[in-house]
């Protein structure tokens, strides 16, 4: 596999009126577009796009994952939220691991079947329809082109058919061989060959028909049941008729004039939030955008947010988490220099690849609703089971649980773990009116690159192409967890880098390639430009919408 991903071009920011898509694959923003102009809203082609992400981007995201979005109504100007994450198996507690050897230094394999948390996806994408769609298209209407498209194939676009690639190579390492749905003659597609799932498009049809009971009973169920027991796991058919999605109220802080929402625990949004409370505290502009001052000092904020949201986030239903005192305005630098950084030890992932393993994607539509959404199988294809007959893998987000009894992410049955995935928002704090929708996919990288992606706009008065192509740092432990590595990606001049070293920190620069993936996908969509302090006229009977989609990915924004 070649590891070259030359950046030398560039893109300007979409602008358009009517209703905008933003996605890591163009079929799929096109299947989004298509929806709007149906007469769908924003939760309508964003349901859409995930599902037609699940048929062209397998090795990140799928039926089998879960999922999550914030929705903002612009009738009431209200955010609202679902938590589309699934639960262990009831009879996977802490005593049935334990009793079967496994431990905090033994962890179930990666990819093992007891890692398979129930798929929270076809809920969530059926309860946005329900609750947040136009009620001019149907469950069936929203997921045809993603059927069609699985039915008819595609061509495999070129940073997914390297992941795609890589986590076959990568699960075959560690003995566990990919469906063959998801190969063409035993092995991962070349960029530009034509894929095809015809069972993916049958379980679409069955959805789009049943609803959830098409999914979560019935042959799909069974199916996913079956293969888990078959590789040693626990999952039952009543497990998974039992899920549910849950209607979430969004978490938020506001900064220098914007309102971030993120998702409340179990989803790791307050990482980002808590990172601004302390940022704010900084003359962030006046440090200079990528210097070595900024970037220390965006490092260190990034460090002590994470060390308390892996510590303290977990299934609000199980364990009590101080949202209050962590997030409030007069949060302390000094308080958090005193957490003992040894308890992040073992907290962090077990060995898990970062990069290319979600996707997040945005949509806008005209009467200026948003719907901000996010689909991972975790680690690549997740466990890599796939139901018979069903073209979609099994996610293996139970990977993220601890065994450690007294933590609050310790396993237990029907229990949700720590989940990395999160969607965010923007909105004025004095009028509730809607700046962007925006997020950036990659497991831990996710509050780090909702951060500076912020930041670059609000800061640096950057346009969304602009806040998105900027280079990012990405601040992560080391294999032992004893110490945090800096890295910085190709475009940080070189003297910042050594700069960094001399205060201590330990930086790897440059990265560039495919390791690019380390720093995220993301994609933003502005209504206005607000972050752009230039004094001009506008009228305000018009509403222009911008967009930018990340050159790290395959995708683009689209509008008419």
């Amino acid at each position: 596999m070649s590891t070259d991903l030359l950046f030398n071009s560039r893109r300007s920011p979409v602008v358009c009126l009517h209703g905008c898509v933003a996605s890591s694959q163009p079929l799929a923003s096109n299947i989004g577009l298509d929806i709007l102009k149906k007469g769908g809203n924003a939760a309508d082609a964003a349901v859409a796009m995930a599902a037609a992400l699940a048929v062209t981007e397998p090795c990140s995201t799928g039926i089998g994952g879960d999922s999550l979005s914030l929705f903002y109504d612009a009738s009431t100007g209200n955010v609202r939220g679902l938590n589309g994450s699934g639960r262990t198996p009831r009879a996977q507690t802490i005593d049935f691991l334990e009793g079967r050897g496994y431990s905090v230094s033994n962890p179930p394999p990666p990819f093992h079947a007891l890692n398979v948390t129930v798929p929270g996806a076809a809920a969530c994408w059926s309860d946005i329809v329900s609750l947040f769609g136009s009620q001019q298209l149907s469950l069936q209407e929203v997921l045809q082109p993603a059927a069609e498209l699985a039915l008819v194939g595609f061509p495999v676009a070129e940073v997914t058919a390297y992941h795609w690639a890589k986590w076959v190579a990568t699960m075959r390492a560690a003995g566990r061989e990919v469906g063959s749905d998801f190969l063409i003659n035993g092995q991962a597609p070349n960029h530009g060959q034509v894929f095809r799932n015809p069972a993916l498009s049958r379980t679409f049809q069955l959805l789009g028909q049943q609803g959830k009971a098409g999914f979560y009973r019935g042959r799909v169920a069974e199916a996913i049941a079956d293969i888990i027991r078959e590789n040693g796991g626990v999952m039952t058919p009543e497990d998974l008729g039992s899920h549910n999605s849950q209607e979430i109220t969004p978490i938020s802080t506001d900064y220098k004039g914007v309102r971030l929402w993120e998702p409340p625990p179990n989803g790791q949004g307050m990482a980002a939030l808590i990172a601004l409370n302390i940022l704010e505290n900084f003359p962030v502009k006046e440090l200079g955008h990528n210097s070595a001052s900024y970037l220390h000092v965006v490092a260190e904020a990034l460090k002590l947010s994470l060390t308390d949201t892996m510590h303290y986030c977990g299934d609000p239903d199980h364990v009590t988490i101080p949202l209050k005192g962590l997030l409030a305005k007069d949060y302390s630098h000094q308080r958090s220099q005193l957490i003992n950084m040894e308890r992040a030890r073992g907290e962090v992932e077990r060995g898990v690849p970062t990069g290319s393993d979600t996707v997040y994607f945005c949509v806008v539509d005209g009467q200026g609703n948003a719907c901000s959404l996010v689909n991972s199988n975790y680690m690549g294809f997740g466990t890599g089971l796939v139901p018979g007959g069903c073209g979609f893998s099994l996610q293996n987000r139970g990977a993220n649980f601890s065994l450690d009894r007294n933590h609050g992410n310790c396993v237990g049955g029907g229990k949700r773990p720590y989940h990395t995935i999160m969607a965010a928002m923007l909105t004025d704090p004095a009028s509730g009116r809607l700046l962007c929708s925006l997020g950036v996919m990659g497991a831990f990288m996710q509050p780090q690159g909702h951060v500076q992606v912020l930041l670059n706009m609000c800061e640096f008065g950057m346009d969304p192409q602009q806040a998105l192509d900027a280079p990012r740092v990405f601040v992560q432990h080391d294999p032992t967890g004893r110490l945090w590595n800096i890295n910085l990606e190709e475009g940080v001049d070189q003297g910042v880098a050594e700069d960094l070293r001399r205060r201590g920190h330990a930086v790897n620069w440059p990265i560039n390639g495919h390791e690019r993936s380390k720093f995220g996908r993301g994609q933003v969509i502005s209504v206005g430009d607000w972050w752009n302090k230039a004094v001009h006229q506008e009228d305000p009977g018009i509403r222009v919408l911008w967009a930018g989609s990340d050159a790290r990915g395959d995708g683009c924004a689209q509008g008419f």
